[in-house]
């Protein structure tokens, strides 16, 4: 998987739509009700969690986004709560208080990692046409990204103006949208429906290519930039007006609860933008976060630790031996992740016990370890003509089987100095007893602000004494 984590801490998202309260009651059932063929739950717990915009808000400030939330709350019980819950978060928030506004709520109530029922509560009048768009204008010189998360409460009922007062300050403006009206979020730069919504407005897709040519229709009709569908177990379709289309499968391996998803792709999208990623990269990175959230229970967040180690994860089958050309791009992948590459050469042709503990050691002083080695006529000029006795190919396989090894590369140049200056590891390791200053590459690595350091083979183990041995 081909992702970097940005810095989502230099971003600024504003997020504007319906904030809700959700509302989880958690408890057993093990018997069906005499009164209904309904099953009893027994309460063991209730949580309550800011939902809706204020859920997308959390996510992004999961992230480590700068985050300011604008929506409506009434002045009751349920806006306090939402309210208090949110000022122990890092969010900015701008919440207009109408006293006829029913704060908007939603029940779970869960069992057994199920959830049996959902209770709304939702009562509200007609929103005052501009507050919002006037609470979104006051921010829009200094945010990187809008998110307008429309839940169809009607927080959004002038969305056609905020979307236009987004273009006139050139900022970005993604909608999570709701209902069979798409006509009132045109000129947006990203739709974010899931499928059974889109098809809500164009009819049922049979095929991908049906889906395709729709989505190319729609993002003509409404002059938007482009359209992400989320597809459920079938992963994600980015379409852009201008590209081909991108089919992102589903990396989930375990759900249990969808609920809040969509927040987290939208939230994970903008923060990625916001870092100046390009959209399909940014679609990437949210496939990934939605196949972590639904792994949880109820309405939660993603953090970019979990992101990282998520592609740690999947990175893993890509690990072993690499060519010169692409060595660099997953070096500097990994280095975006925070992780501490080691980096050791040789020519390994009979690889005996002691290059085993000594390419563990080395492996122990970071997060990776590359071995760049010799090739064949590299070697035959530096040993002789009788040398190697195992051939490259065969050399870097048993290498890339070894569990400290993390990558192998081979170079041809009598000594590894250029794919040392190429790399620029954060620790240069050379086995035996070399001063520093002798070993090949130590000067670019330690002027680089890396290490140099020396490690010793185990005494009486060579290569070249064992094939003198078996000679």
């Amino acid at each position: 998987v081909t992702l970097n984590i940005p810095e989502f801490s230099k971003a600024n998202v504003l997020v504007v739509g319906d904030v809700m309260l959700d509302r989880y009651v958690f408890g057993m059932s093990s018997r069906i009700s005499p009164e209904a063929p309904v099953p009893v739950v027994l309460e063991e717990k209730t949580e309550e969690r800011p939902g809706g915009a204020a859920n997308v808000a959390l996510n992004l400030s999961s992230l480590g986004v700068k985050t300011t939330l604008v929506g409506i709350v009434g002045i009751d019980e349920a806006g306090k709560k939402i309210e208090s819950m949110l000022e122990d978060t890092s969010i900015s928030c701008d919440l207009e208080r109408d006293k006829e506004w029913v704060t908007i709520t939603k029940t779970r109530i869960q069992s057994r990692g199920q959830q049996l029922l959902r209770i709304d509560r939702e009562t509200y009048p007609n929103a005052n046409k501009t507050s919002l768009l006037n609470l979104s204008k006051k921010y829009l010189s200094s945010v990187d990204v809008v998110i307008l998360s429309d839940y169809g409460k009607g927080s959004l009922v002038d969305v056609s103006n905020i979307i236009k007062s987004c273009k006139v300050a050139g900022v970005p403006v993604l909608v999570d949208p709701k209902g069979i009206n798409f006509e009132k979020y045109s000129g947006a730069s990203l739709l974010t429906p899931n499928q059974m919504e889109f098809e809500a407005i164009v009819g049922v897709c049979n095929t991908d290519d049906e889906l395709v040519e729709k989505s190319r229709r729609i993002i003509n009709e409404l002059n938007l930039g482009a359209l992400l569908i989320t597809r459920s177990e079938k992963g994600m379709l980015l379409v852009e007006s201008d590209k081909d289309p991108l089919f992102l499968e589903t990396k989930a391996q375990e759900v249990y609860d969808v609920t809040g998803a969509g927040d987290t792709v939208i939230a994970t999208i903008a923060s990625s933008l916001a870092r100046q990623n390009n959209l399909g990269s940014a679609a990437k990175l949210a496939n990934l976060a939605a196949s972590l959230v639904v792994r949880k229970i109820g309405v939660t967040s993603i953090e970019p630790s979990e992101l990282r180690n998520e592609i740690i994860r999947l990175n893993k089958d890509k690990l072993g031996i690499i060519s010169a050309s692409d060595i660099s791009k997953t070096i500097n992948e990994a280095k975006s992740r925070s992780e501490k590459i080691v980096m050791t050469n040789g020519c390994f042709d009979f690889i005996h016990a002691g290059h085993v503990a000594y390419l563990q050691e080395a492996k122990h002083l970071g997060d990776r370890l590359v071995v760049a080695v010799n090739d064949d006529n590299s070697v035959r000029r530096l040993k002789g003509d009788k040398r190697p006795i195992n051939k490259l190919e065969d050399r870097m396989i048993v290498l890339a089987g070894l569990s400290s090894v993390d990558w192998v590369v081979a170079f041809s140049e009598d000594t590894p100095v250029n794919i040392i200056t190429l790399l620029m590891p954060d620790i240069l390791v050379k086995g035996g007893n070399y001063d520093v200053k002798d070993i090949v590459g130590a000067n670019e690595v330690l002027k680089n602000g890396g290490e140099v350091k020396t490690l010793l083979f185990r005494d009486g183990l060579s290569s070249s004494k064992i094939i003198e041995e078996i000679d």
